[in-house]
This record gives C-alpha cells, sequence and structure tokens, in this order.
C-alpha cells in the first residue's frame, strides 16, 4: 500500500514515517506542498493521501477539492492540530474520508489509515462524540453558502492577493476568479471588492481554513 503524507513540517513526516515504519506493507511517498503533491498523485497513485490543512500557497481545503476533481474515488485523510467538530464536518462534507488530529494516539493513525484503504471513512471516538452533540447551529455564518473554491478566492483576497494572483494560485482562468467574485458579491450581499475583504476580515475567513 502506498501512502502520501502532505505537509510542510519535515518534522510532521518524518514523524509519520516513524509510525508506518513497523508496517511492512505500507511504503510512504512524501510532499512538501500542492504542487509536488499533485505531481506525486498522479505519477505516484497513492491508495491513502494524508493530507494536513495548513500548507503553504494554498490551503487543504482547496487541494483536497484539485485532487478529488481529478480523481473523485481518491482517498484522503485530513490530519491536522485542529480538532473543532466545524472543521472536521467541512472535510467530511467536502469528500475527505477521515478526519484525524496529530494528538491522536500512533494506533489511531494506522488504525484511520488502513480503514481508508479498505474503503471506510473513519473518525476518532472523541471527535464523533463532538460532531455527535455539537450544537446544531454551531460555526454557522454567510459562508456556510459559499463553495470550497468561493472560499478559498475570499480566503486569497484577505490575504491581500490581486485576481491575477489569485488565478496563479489556483490554476485556473483570470475570467473563473472574476466571475467566482461577482457570485461573492451575489451570496454576501457585498457591492465591491472592498465590501468582500471586509466580509472575509469579520468572518476570519484566513482562518476558517487554516
Amino acid at each position: 500500500m502506498r501512502v502520501l503524507i502532505i505537509d510542510d513540517h519535515p518534522m510532521v513526516i518524518e514523524g509519520c514515517r516513524g509510525m508506518l515504519s513497523l508496517q511492512p506493507d505500507i511504503e510512504v511517498l512524501e510532499a512538501h506542498n500542492a504542487d509536488e503533491a499533485l505531481d506525486l498523485h498522479a505519477s505516484g497513485r497513492p491508495d491513502v493521501v494524508v493530507l494536513d490543512i495548513n500548507l503553504p500557497g494554498i490551503s487543504g481545503f482547496e487541494l483536497l477539492r484539485q485532487l478529488l476533481k481529478r480523481n473523485a474515488n481518491a482517498r484522503i485523510i485530513i490530519f491536522t492540530m485542529n480538532d473543532d467538530p466545524v472543521f472536521a464536518a467541512k472535510a467530511i462534507e467536502q469528500g475527505a474520508r477521515a478526519y484525524i488530529t496529530k494528538g491522536e494516539d500512533p494506533k489511531v493513525f494506522i488504525k484511520a489509515i488502513r480503514a481508508v484503504a479498505a474503503g471506510e471513512r473513519y473518525l476518532s471516538n472523541g471527535l464523533a462524540l463532538k460532531l455527535a452533540f455539537a450544537d446544531p447551529n454551531l460555526g454557522k455564518s454567510p459562508l456556510d453558502v459559499l463553495s470550497g473554491r468561493e472560499m478559498e478566492i475570499l480566503r486569497n483576497l484577505a490575504e491581500g492577493r490581486d485576481m491575477t494572483e489569485i488565478a496563479h494560485i489556483l490554476k485556473v482562468s483570470y475570467k473563473t476568479v472574476a466571475n467566482n467574485c461577482l457570485l461573492l458579491k451575489r451570496k454576501l450581499g457585498a457591492r465591491s471588492k472592498a465590501d468582500l475583504l471586509r466580509i472575509a476580515v469579520e468572518s476570519k475567513v484566513a482562518m476558517k481554513l487554516i
């Protein structure tokens, strides 16, 4: 079984290698950013992808979307420090097969990989309980009506990037970004780019996808 670890921290990747070193049937591939991840996913054909949410350039949620666009059957585990059930729910909704935190026991990490490889879904018991008993209105905001791409564009606008830069980062045309900005304005009731930036900052969108 091939497992692709996508994380920009070498120590995290080495830790994952260490956890999997006693599993003789697992080969570990590694990528440190979105470009490496997309190339390795195409050439290495991993059985399971372990993806951090916080990556340089684009968020893990956007990379999740791109990987699933290339292969709708990709088996992806979100592996993050964030144990907020809102993030877990968003990840599962967008197509992740599992969501585990970096503070989990190594046995949970391996169990999740094997479960996802077998076509199952996985949440740790603690996170599953948090989701089961979460307030139904938890995390709801005007941003909940946005698609993953719209969220990513709004996040990049909030970080000061112009539409040309965003198009380059997301590997789409300038026209696609411009059209999405028009949709963003309609959905959020914004009259201008300045309104979009204000909404992004007030809603902490730059933090929402970390």
